[in-house]
């Protein structure tokens, strides 16, 4: 009898075992449920929106396209087969916040959110597979954003400004950069489609000493040498001051390795969009270390592309505090309030990086403050929700 009685014991130990771990299991079959319909409205709300989007792109651009005589494979495969991905991305906030108002709506219309919480669910346990998801199309815009869209983006960029701005950043007036530590570097005039710079000059320094100044009318940027950094310098002039001394050289060519490229000074409207994170973070300090100012865009971006993922969870809580609770009016309501706050969202995260670029705002606090703000909001909407 003994045995039987620590046998049966060890069973009902080990059914207590199993519920205990069934209970804690991560995903049940409610919570793939609330996933797929969560994902499944989020990438439908995509398609949707993104179709309409291409539409009236295409009937506003149709004249430029055909004016500039655009090649249909390049519509079709340069242009909007990257602009789908860049203003999915782009709007991901916005879809996100449709997509938990638009089915959690039609969840607590049918009282389904309502029989969950009846059999003990708390609010808490609801938001797991909503974080799931919000998890998920994180990482998803974050490497889209970070690494492929950018490649992207240098195609569709190329195709605009040939076949619809008609327009290039070709040349620039009056550049000057640290192009190695007490050397600086200034062209009065350089022509990006030739790569020749005109009237220049290198300064070198020692102990806030000059101690070389060099002055040249041409200097060209050899395309065709497999060194980086070659440039070769026509009808030049050294000076070296050495003392009390000074030694005047000069020539007609004179081959150079100096350190800089086209690219660092010939800096594209949009330039930053066309750069993936790793090659975003090295152009930033490359510029900081050679002293120019022209890097608030490509910070605004850099950090951008870690605040848009982190929103996802923002107005997905949001979200879900809203259009959790059955009210009169339907989802109607409920649309209409996630339209305007994915509305607002968007529209001071533009301003934000605005004040970031124009107004000399510290450029992580700027792309950050729309996600701080509305953090704030979210909680005080969590706190508000049905329990």
């Amino acid at each position: 009898m003994k045995f039987f009685r620590k046998k049966q014991k060890e069973n009902t130990d080990r059914s207590k075992f199993l519920s205990r771990l069934a209970s804690v299991k991560l995903l049940n079959r409610l919570d793939r449920y609330l996933i797929g319909k969560f994902l499944g409205t989020y990438f439908f709300s995509i398609v949707l929106i993104i179709s309409i989007a291409i539409v009236f792109d295409y009937n506003e651009n149709i004249d430029k396209f055909t004016t500039n005589n655009a090649p249909l494979k390049g519509i079709v495969f340069d242009y909007y087969l990257n602009f789908v991905p860049y203003y999915s991305n782009l709007f991901s906030p916005l879809f996100v916040f449709i997509s938990v108002i638009f089915f959690t709506s039609k969840l607590a219309e049918n009282s389904e959110i309502i029989a969950m919480m009846s059999t003990g669910m708390s609010f808490e346990r609801l938001m797991r597979p909503y974080m799931i998801s919000a998890a998920i199309i994180a990482l998803i815009t974050f490497g889209l954003g970070a690494y492929v869209i950018p490649k992207g983006s240098e195609i569709r960029l190329n195709f605009e400004n040939v076949y619809k701005k008609k327009q290039r950043a070709d040349f620039i007036q009056n550049v000057q950069l640290q192009v190695d530590t007490g050397v600086i570097a200034f062209i009065e005039h350089f022509d990006g489609a030739t790569k020749i710079g005109y009237r220049f000059s290198l300064d070198k320094f020692e102990n806030k000493k000059l101690v070389s100044h060099l002055t040249a009318s041409t200097v060209r940027y050899d395309t065709l040498s497999d060194e980086k950094y070659h440039w070769i310098i026509s009808n030049y002039t050294i000076r070296e001051m050495k003392g009390m001394r000074e030694r005047i050289t000069s020539g007609t060519k004179i081959d150079s390795l100096i350190m800089m490229e086209p690219s660092d000074f010939l800096v594209a409207t949009d330039q930053q969009e066309i750069l993936t994170n790793p090659e975003l973070k090295e152009f930033i300090e490359k510029q900081k270390l050679r002293g120019l100012g022209n890097v608030k865009p490509f910070e605004v971006e850099y950090y951008k592309r870690f605040a848009t993922p982190f929103a996802s969870f923002i107005l997905t809580t949001i979200g879900l505090s809203l259009s959790a609770r059955k009210r009169k009016g339907g989802m109607g309501v409920y649309l209409g309030i996630g339209l305007g706050l994915s509305a607002s969202y968007i529209l001071f995260q533009t301003i934000s990086a605005t004040l970031a670029i124009n107004a000399d705002w510290p450029s992580v606090l700027a792309v950050w403050l729309p996600n701080i703000l509305f953090t704030i909001i979210a909680f005080f909407l969590y706190k508000k929700a049905p329990r």
